[in-house]
């Protein structure tokens, strides 16, 4: 069978949560993991249970590395995964499963694609997979990663909340260079094409914000502030910035603690929103840059249990197609006087 190189590990920190003593009673009743966001402890736990061994033809829980930065940033996801990752861990390249042919970076793969990507990390359709982000930011691009994989259907995934606390409550990391991982067929899925929203129909939204007799349908941007009100830089050069008429901004960084950047308690996450007046009984659309942290928002509702999951999509293409595809005669950006 053929393989691919992930990493192979050279130097293991196994610390003091390591040597804990972990026994499994014959009555103890096994616990999985059943809500979307887990905790360090819920994974630890899981990984033990059902480790993702090469050997293991059961069911396994694998750690999934989505560690992204921005265009600007001079750091790489893939270096930092060199540096400290989970044990046993795969990484997904946002940059790569994307759909090629498109202008637009991040736009969701094809369903072949994905596919491919999946077989190549060696991860299986029974796999049950927990996305992290890096000890850098927290929550950044996981969710993103983990929502991909949740629109081409594959059955259980999950996000780590996060990484940053792992690494402070002193759970195993690893560190090292390639090692190689056994791929295999995953099957091509369909699309959940339910879950997106596109720049037409974005338009759409957009030029009936206001008017009576609109459908209601309310856009999140998670972009910063001052990218929102059109007095920042985009950081990617040569776009405007601005926002799209009827709008509502909440930086991805409100959903967040700000001291461990995991997410905020459900109720807090409640009340933000609702006192954003973001509406639960109205669709809603989450938007960002180029779709990565538009999914931080999106991820947030869900914790939140705010709004109908029938009833939310997110904008792939974010900022980056719209300020590219809409008429300066449309009026269609907005800056905040």
């Amino acid at each position: 069978m053929a393989a691919i190189g992930i990493l192979r590990s050279s130097r293991v920190s196994l610390t003091r949560q390591s040597f804990k003593t972990f026994r499994i009673g014959a009555m103890e009743t096994r616990r999985n993991l059943s809500s979307y966001v887990v905790t360090p402890k819920e994974l630890d736990e899981a990984l033990r249970k059902c480790p993702p061994s090469p050997i293991n033809s059961d069911p396994r829980v694998v750690p999934l590395c989505a560690a992204w930065f921005l265009p600007n940033d001079p750091r790489k996801g893939i270096d930092v995964f060199r540096q400290q990752r989970i044990p046993r861990a795969r990484f997904f390249d946002l940059d790569k499963v994307i759909d090629k042919h498109s202008p637009y970076p991040h736009m969701l793969p094809s369903a072949r694609l994905f596919a491919e990507a999946m077989g190549e990390l060696g991860i299986r359709k029974d796999d049950t997979v927990v996305v992290y982000d890096t000890k850098e930011l927290g929550i950044f691009s996981a969710p993103r990663v983990a929502w991909t994989l949740r629109v081409f259907g594959h059955p259980k995934v999950h996000i780590l909340d996060n990484f940053k606390v792992w690494v402070e409550e002193e759970y195993p990391t690893e560190s090292g260079e390639l090692y190689s991982v056994d791929c295999n067929p995953y099957p091509i899925p369909e699309m959940a094409e339910e879950k997106v929203a596109s720049f037409e129909e974005i338009k759409e939204v957009a030029q009936d914000a206001n008017k009576e007799g609109a459908e209601g349908i309310q856009i999140l941007d998670a972009r910063p502030s001052g990218r929102f009100a059109g007095k920042d830089p985009e950081p990617r050069e040569g776009l405007p910035s601005g926002h799209m008429p009827g709008a509502m901004n909440i930086p991805f960084s409100a959903v967040l603690d700000p001291e461990t950047k995991t997410f905020l308690p459900k109720d807090k996450l409640k009340k933000l929103f609702a006192e954003r007046g973001v509406d639960p009984s109205k669709p809603i659309v989450t938007s960002c840059g180029t779709g990565v942290t538009a999914v931080v928002l999106e991820t947030a509702l869900e914790v939140a249990g705010y709004g109908s999951p029938e009833k939310r999509r997110v904008y792939d293409g974010g900022w980056t197609e719209w300020a590219q595809r809409v008429q300066q005669s449309e009026n269609l950006i907005l800056k905040d006087e």
